[in-house]
């Protein structure tokens, strides 16, 4: 049997053992190390999988995410992740639709500390819904706002998705994460836009708030100034140099710890429960990781890569158009994988043949995590969807995706925008590194 067929039918049995409900990271260690059984004997997958387990723990680079996951599960126990959400809402929930603005940017501002998409839904999620639904919004405009929101955790930085983009594509974590800053803020703005059209033609669906004084306003702000802090520290100390990313994250769960207790805001308990949570979420990433270290082996045998490579050339589409393709089954496979399983599975991949076609890897990260977010809030998977849902309690389904429904249209437009000026995303990136 030719080592390609071998390679079709390993991913065949790949998707075979998900829809069996197997853990994306043992699907993938699975079909790694029989695959490379079959093709390479005994002793050479047992050689694979017990050096890129080590070298997949052993990564230095990695203790970003933990690091960023205590961050955002500290801030969270502690109440800072209201404070945000309250200061947002105090300046622009008076106007229509504000307080579906504030969730969204309440979500901007939390998904610079936390880096995972589902925490962001969630954490926000239980602060603003309640609060919409007493204010009358409507439930798709509520849930959908929170659920789209939510995906900025995967785009702002510290975003776990650039983490784990580039642990497998070895590009720098920094650069991703300066990458990330001006689409993340474009997305919150679209985002934003996009509400204001959907109240704009029905206004009841979100129906202003009472004026603020400009006093409480600020002291709102200043309620929510720790965890600004912590972000202006982190995340400003990586562009400025003074810390690498790793450093960062560990100056920032420090920082976060010490001023949650500092303020009264955090007990003995709160911590515990806050680190078991980062322990949970981090072993789940681990695994993932060492899943897809295993499988990685097992398509460079087969010759995966370099037979998509070449079968795209075949099609003589050209470099936009070989873009277009992937991306396309990008939202295809959104519709049935969770964001990570579709990183870790595709851009060993893909990633060969971008940089064949002289596209900047950092760009096509940016690019890539922009559409696995959208795959997070697609149907029939929409992992978003139903975390919001969960959250709202007594909302639909179908509800939630005719809600998000707007700010799909709005990821699609950024996506486009940042196909066409590539400088979105690298103007950061390329004006501190070069």
């Amino acid at each position: 049997m030719a080592d390609l067929t071998i390679g079709l039918l390993g991913f065949v049995a790949l998707f075979v053992l998900m829809v069996l409900r197997t853990p994306v990271a043992f699907a993938m260690l699975l079909t790694g190390f029989f695959g490379t059984w079959l093709l390479d004997g005994l002793r050479r997958a047992g050689a694979v999988l017990m050096t890129e387990t080590y070298s997949a723990v052993a990564n230095y680079s990695l203790i970003v995410v933990p690091m960023f996951i205590l961050l955002g599960n500290v801030a969270s126990e502690s109440g800072f992740s209201r404070g945000l959400y309250d200061a947002a809402h105090a300046w622009v929930g008076r106007f229509r639709g504000g307080l579906a603005s504030a969730s969204v940017i309440g979500c901007a501002a939390f998904s610079a500390v936390s880096g995972s998409s589902v925490a962001t839904a969630v954490t926000i999620g239980k602060v603003a819904l309640p609060e919409m639904k007493r204010l009358g919004y409507g439930a798709s405009l509520s849930t959908g706002a929170i659920a789209a929101g939510g995906t900025l955790g995967f785009l702002i930085p510290p975003s776990t998705g650039f983490v784990i983009y580039a642990i497998l594509t070895e590009e720098s974590i920094g650069r991703l994460f300066m990458a990330g800053i001006l689409p993340g803020l474009l997305m919150m703005v679209l985002f934003t836009l996009a509400i204001w059209i959907v109240t704009l033609r029905d206004p009841a669906a979100g129906p202003r708030g009472e004026a603020v004084p400009f006093a409480q306003r600020f002291a709102l702000l200043f309620k929510a100034l720790p965890l600004i802090v912590v972000i202006v520290v982190s995340i400003g100390g990586i562009y400025l140099g003074v810390f690498t990313p790793v450093e960062a994250s560990g100056v920032g769960a420090a920082l976060t710890i010490v001023l949650a207790f500092a303020t009264g805001s955090l007990s003995l308990s709160g911590l515990r429960t806050a680190v078991m949570a980062t322990v949970s979420t981090s072993s789940m990433l681990y695994m993932i990781v060492i899943g897809a270290n295993v499988l990685n082996p097992f398509l460079a045998l087969t010759g995966v890569p370099a037979g998509l490579e070449s079968g795209l050339a075949a099609l003589g589409l050209g470099p936009y158009g070989t873009l277009f393709v992937i991306l396309l089954s990008y939202v295809v496979l959104g519709m049935f994988l969770d964001g990570l399983a579709m990183l870790v599975i595709t851009i060993p991949i893909y990633f060969p043949v971008i940089t064949a076609l002289g596209f900047d890897p950092i760009w096509f990260g940016v690019v890539a995590v922009i559409v696995i977010e959208m795959g997070m809030i697609t149907p029939p998977v929409g992992l978003n969807v139903f975390v919001v849902r969960n959250v709202a309690g007594d909302v639909s389904l179908g509800t939630v995706f005719r809600g998000v429904t707007p700010f799909l249209l709005a990821m699609v437009v950024c996506l486009l925008l940042i196909i066409l000026v590539p400088e979105i995303a690298l103007l950061i990136p390329n004006s501190m590194f070069n």
